[in-house]
């Protein structure tokens, strides 16, 4: 009696067992399923993490050789040729581009550039001497408290058309080194000489002057 109770016992242990081993083993099957999925996530995150970076160099200030290209509009990331600048304005806004890498220094907006064209006669002796071919290059970050330069407009003090930074009316002549000629900007745009090789517009040197705001706008 004792012998078949036991043997009762014994088969109803065994057929209980069995559901809880396959338990087990599910879980440890989804345990892996879901770490392996969470791993590829996290990798594909990485992946997308790197590849929103800014790539090497594009923070970097112009160098000589770098290419200019516009900044924004239809044509962005196009060269800029002499072609493209209407004389006597508005001015064109570029960024700087390795060409030996592709990168465009746009990861700093202190790079941005303002490429205008004007008629060598109205251009002061210093100026002049830069210019090439009546183009000139100047930052587009007004010395004041560095907001983007935007306008292209009649001059609140002359009859002729100015850089003109909205944020604080400050004003700048590019026919005289882009200095001030109204509002609280304290120094003139720093200057970025250029050359024109074969119709394009390339960077000849560093910027001449300081380029930035003295202030927080």
């Amino acid at each position: 009696m004792s012998r078949a109770s036991f043997s009762i016992t014994s088969s109803s242990s065994e057929s209980t067992a069995e559901p809880d081993i396959d338990a087990s083993a599910e879980q440890t099957r989804r345990t892996l399923l879901l770490g392996a999925l969470a791993t590829t996530a996290c990798l594909g995150c990485s992946v997308q993490a790197r590849a929103g970076e800014d790539p090497p160099g594009s923070d970097e200030r112009p160098r000589k050789g770098d290419q200019l290209v516009f900044s924004d509009g239809e044509q962005e990331g196009k060269l800029i040729t002499a072609a493209d600048i209407p004389t006597g304005g508005p001015p064109l806004h570029a960024w700087p581009k390795d060409p030996s890498t592709s990168v465009v220094r746009s990861a700093s907006r202190l790079n941005e550039i303002l490429i205008i064209r004007l008629d060598p006669a109205e251009l002061d002796e210093q100026t002049r001497a830069r210019a090439v071919d009546g183009i000139l290059a100047y930052s587009a970050i007004c010395s004041h408290a560095g907001c983007p330069v935007t306008a292209w407009v009649k001059s609140d003090v002359g009859d002729k058309e100015v850089f003109k930074c909205m944020c604080h009316n400050s004003e700048y002549d590019p026919r005289a080194s882009a200095q001030v000629v109204f509002g609280p900007a304290p120094r003139r745009l720093a200057a970025l000489p250029i050359a024109l090789a074969e119709g394009s517009i390339s960077v000849a040197g560093n910027f001449i002057g300081k380029v930035g705001g003295v202030q927080p706008g």
